[in-house]
């Protein structure tokens, strides 16, 4: 119920189904949670083995005029910058489903991705289960953020998993099918459901320090490229500006503090709007001038769909395999 956000109100009728439900105490814990009589009008044993033989039925292709759907146990997705879980298929989606986005480099000249594919709730690689990996090698040399590649999930109705990544400049793709990746033991299942529960306020603290952490680098990257490809056309009064801003913003960035990095950035990127709006206004051209160097830094979630039409498209950045 707290997956598919409904409380006890939205429910009509609570039907016990199962030879447990005979036991009084079930009857009357359904009675108090839902505030409802329970409805016991059906033989509770035999709906279990009518239900199994349609599933029988259907699994053998004897019976076709009835779906039966089955959901993603646990999120599916991939490892990107800061050893976090990037979540390309969210837990509970409707089986067969495909989604891809697209991700970049992180490091200047990278040739080659490591894709991590992962299963799980936490928000960190380590705490979650990986399903099996694999590298795209032959990416041309280039800035970071500049390469696109295309990661595609695309998971069947039996629970099949494939994973392809594709760089969208030389076409050169990669791929690999992952079988149970929807068969986890029930037990397991809820073992990582709960612990993810557990941990969620402080893996969302720790995610965010480390999104933080990547975006300021980001900042720190495109502001002094930014600084280097404008060159004498920056006034010195400004530069000195922005490098004492560059500078400040560097030297949070190593202790982590994650409210006094924001801080540094909002300044950084203030002074980057001045830097922009005094070129212009040397050339005489109307405009405020180029947008901050952090405004278009990642990860980031732009409103664009996916090929497939189904999912957005995500500025991340991957780690570089060595």
């Amino acid at each position: 119920m707290r997956d598919a956000k409904l409380s006890f109100k939205d429910i009509d009728e609570v039907i016990l189904v199962g030879g447990s439900t005979r036991i009084p105490a079930v009857q009357e814990l359904v009675r108090k949670q839902t505030g409802k009589e329970p409805n016991v009008t059906v033989n509770p044993d035999e709906v279990v083995a009518l239900g199994a033989a349609v599933q029988a039925g259907v699994l053998a292709g004897d019976v076709s005029d009835i779906v039966l759907l089955d959901v993603t146990p646990l999120s599916l997705g991939l490892e990107t910058l800061g050893g976090v879980m990037t979540k390309i298929i969210p837990k509970n989606t409707t089986l067969p489903s495909s989604k891809s986005e697209v991700f970049s480099t992180a490091a200047d000249g990278q040739t080659s991705v490591e894709i991590n594919v992962l299963q799980g709730e936490r928000e960190f690689v380590k705490d979650n289960k990986s399903l099996g990996s694999f590298r795209l090698d032959g990416i041309p040399p280039a800035p970071r953020g500049v390469p696109q590649i295309e990661v595609k999930f695309d998971i069947d109705a039996n629970g099949i998993l494939s994973v392809t990544a594709v760089d969208k400049g030389t076409g050169k793709k990669q791929d690999i099918t992952i079988t149970g990746a929807s068969t986890l033991p029930k037990d397991e299942v809820e073992r990582m459901v709960k612990e993810a529960e557990r941990f969620a306020k402080e893996d969302k603290e720790k995610r965010e320090a480390i999104d933080t952490k990547n975006q300021a680098e980001s900042v720190v990257y495109q502001t002094e490229k930014q600084l280097k490809e404008l060159g004498d056309k920056v006034p010195a009064s400004v530069k000195e500006k922005v490098e004492a801003k560059l500078k400040e913003l560097k030297d949070v960035i190593s202790p982590g503090l994650t409210q006094a990095i924001k801080d540094a950035m909002a300044s950084l990127n203030q002074a980057v709007v001045e830097l922009g709006q005094s070129v212009y206004s040397q050339s005489g051209a109307p405009g405020a001038g180029p947008t901050p160097g952090g405004a278009d830094t990642g990860p980031t979630r732009s409103t664009g769909k996916s090929a497939d039409g189904d999912g957005d498209v995500t500025d991340a950045d991957f780690t570089e395999s060595r």
